[in-house]
């Protein structure tokens, strides 16, 4: 939306009270991210009200979930815009878009096409008819059977699930500095897991074609771009649609041989696609990070069951043992849900256990959300808020400890480091990352030491020696670069 705004002339401003035209994007997966979205929405309304701004407009996954009722209770909102129609921007903002130039990559649309009628359009009419395109993967065809995507008792949502996929022509701005860039190779999600609505929200599972990822991360290096993060909701799945096998693996060993292109990582990895071609892969090249997220959600086999995930401690602990043999010095990073109906002091206890055995070098833990139209929202045994905060605190705490035995062993050590800037909480320190911390998730490397250079360089390479280890961050000192 920032490109498409862009390219049609807009300027953007940081500043909410400086825009005419205000935009707000917007989360629904969780209770605390639909809050977020609202408390926002409410404030940028003050903006309109009070300031100088005279269009207001919501974007993103509440509008595909809560349409009628956005536009109902809070008027000063001017337009909507869903997941599946962000070309909708522009007549939102009340700009005209610049011809597109055609692409061979461009797969809005499809040879294998169904013809429906388009989203009600902003103004209340509806648009010409669209072209969808078909998927070609069995799983998300046989979810849509089972009733997966069903988002029928949505207040205003469209019946016909998003589609929308961008290319390397689509128009793009970096928010992310000049040395980091992200590239969304996939959307939708056809598994079937009961707490998650994003399949609702995002449609179903598709990729984007091998040469349009590969075109777009050519043209990001060309611009300055060095470090390349991959993300869907679920990249260990892509090109499955296109008829690749292994196509995760495929497209890393073709984007990692782009002359310039200094790190390379993904996320989400789905645990039961690791395959050993992607770790050979990770392993085969120096500038893809070694580093692999992979959402377990739990490690209760039973609870994992009702969350129709599968598996269980012990062969996540096999997997776990697979990824290291093949990668040494992997950093791992999991996410775990705690509270979910039924979860019992039992499955609590499994847990803990697993997180000992397994040392991850980064973990977050989720508190269940009771979403309406996940599988679980109909599930008996919901647990109680306090229980569920417990336990969170718990296994954080536990692998607090974790972390700071784990992070000593680092003292000592020198890598390079990404300089990003200077520290929010002082500009005497500066942050920094390693290929072992994913951008914004993970721990910092505060920098205390410039070396024998004056000063430093945001978005550039250096090597330094850690000096210090605290529970999750680390203090380093420049040696060398920039690079």
């Amino acid at each position: 939306m920032m490109g498409l705004l862009d390219r049609a002339g807009a300027r953007l401003t940081g500043k909410p009270e400086e825009a005419e035209i205000l935009v707000v994007n917007t989360c629904s997966f969780i209770d605390s991210a639909k809050q977020e979205s609202v408390d926002t929405i409410l404030e940028m309304a003050r903006h309109k009200t009070e300031g100088r701004a005279s269009k207001l407009i919501v974007a993103g996954c509440l509008v595909e979930r809560y349409r009628d009722e956005i536009r109902k209770n809070i008027p000063e909102v001017d337009a909507v815009v869903g997941t599946g129609e962000l070309e909708s921007i522009l007549e939102a903002a009340g700009v005209q878009q610049a011809p597109r130039p055609a692409s061979p990559f461009n797969i809005l649309t499809s040879v294998q096409a169904e013809v429906h009628l388009g989203q009600e359009s902003l103004s209340g009419t509806h648009k010409a008819p669209a072209v969808r395109p078909t998927p070609a993967r069995a799983e998300g065809d046989l979810r849509e059977q089972q009733g997966r995507f069903t988002r029928d008792d949505w207040e205003g949502a469209a019946h016909m699930l998003p589609t929308y996929l961008y290319d390397e022509t689509t128009p793009r701005l970096l928010a992310t500095g000049k040395a980091s860039a992200y590239i969304k190779i996939a959307e939708g999600c056809d598994h079937p897991c009961t707490f998650c609505v994003i399949p609702n929200l995002r449609g179903k599972f598709r990729s984007r074609r091998f040469e349009s990822v590969v075109a777009e991360a050519r043209s990001l290096v060309e611009r300055g771009v060095q470090e390349i993060t991959l993300i869907g909701q679920d990249t260990t799945c892509y090109g499955e649609d296109l008829g690749l096998k292994d196509g995760l693996a495929l497209l890393l060993d073709e984007l990692a041989k782009i002359e310039g292109l200094r790190w390379l990582r993904f996320l989400y990895a789905y645990p039961n696609r690791i395959t050993g071609k992607l770790l050979e892969t990770i392993a085969k090249h120096d500038n893809i990070c070694k580093y692999l997220d992979v959402p377990l959600q739990h490690a209760s086999a039973s609870v994992l069951k009702s969350m129709k995930r599968g598996a269980g401690a012990d062969i996540f602990l096999k997997t776990l043992d697979k990824v290291r043999a093949a990668v040494p010095g992997i950093a791992l990073r999991t996410s775990f849900i705690v509270g979910f109906p039924g979860e019992t002091a039992e499955d609590v206890k499994v847990l803990e256990d697993f997180v000992k055995a397994a040392k991850f070098d980064w973990l977050g833990v989720f508190t269940y959300s009771d979403e309406e139209g996940s599988g679980a929202f109909a599930y008996d045994g919901k647990v109680a808020k306090r229980t569920i905060e417990s336990r969170k605190r718990k296994l954080m705490k536990l692998q607090q400890g974790i972390s700071k035995e784990a992070k000593q062993q680092w003292v000592g050590r020198e890598l390079v480091i990404l300089a990003e800037g200077e520290s929010e909480e002082t500009p005497l320190l500066w942050e920094g990352r390693t290929q072992f911390h994913a951008p914004e998730i993970d721990g910092k490397v505060y920098i205390n030491d410039f070396g024998d250079l004056e000063a430093l360089e945001g978005g550039r390479f250096y090597r330094a020696e850690i000096t210090e280890a605290h529970d999750y961050d680390l203090v380093a000192r420049i040696t060398s670069g920039p690079m």
